[in-house]
């Protein structure tokens, strides 16, 4: 039977391994995967917290399970950003074209 600090650790391993399949994702560019992984990951974050702290002789593993976990999390940022500063320039660009078409019309509507 596994103790409450055991199941502590395998919730840590659990998102440890959905981060780093968050990586691999984002290295794939596979956008739409990655935010479908990105909700089993904050809801495995959140399960975490209803959960026993560790004692002692445990922190040490999930402090190489942590830095895993955010050394994943850096690299996923570096990788989106780029893509999100294009969807952003994207919709700019969109929202301008939206602009110009309504006062174009507004202008050429018979009254």
């Amino acid at each position: 039977m596994p103790t409450p600090q055991n199941t502590v650790l395998q919730h840590y391993q659990a998102i440890a391994d959905i981060s780093a399949s968050m990586l691999k994702l984002a290295e794939a560019q596979q956008w739409d995967e990655l935010v479908d992984l990105g909700t089993q990951y904050y809801q495995a974050v959140d399960r975490l917290r209803q959960l026993e702290p560790l004692d002692d002789n445990q922190r040490e593993a999930r402090r190489d399970l942590l830095t895993q976990i955010l050394d994943d999390d850096a690299h996923i940022r570096q990788l989106v950003t780029p893509e999100l500063d294009r969807l952003g320039h994207l919709l700019g660009t969109i929202k301008r074209q939206r602009t110009v078409l309504q006062t174009y019309y507004s202008t050429v509507r018979p009254q």
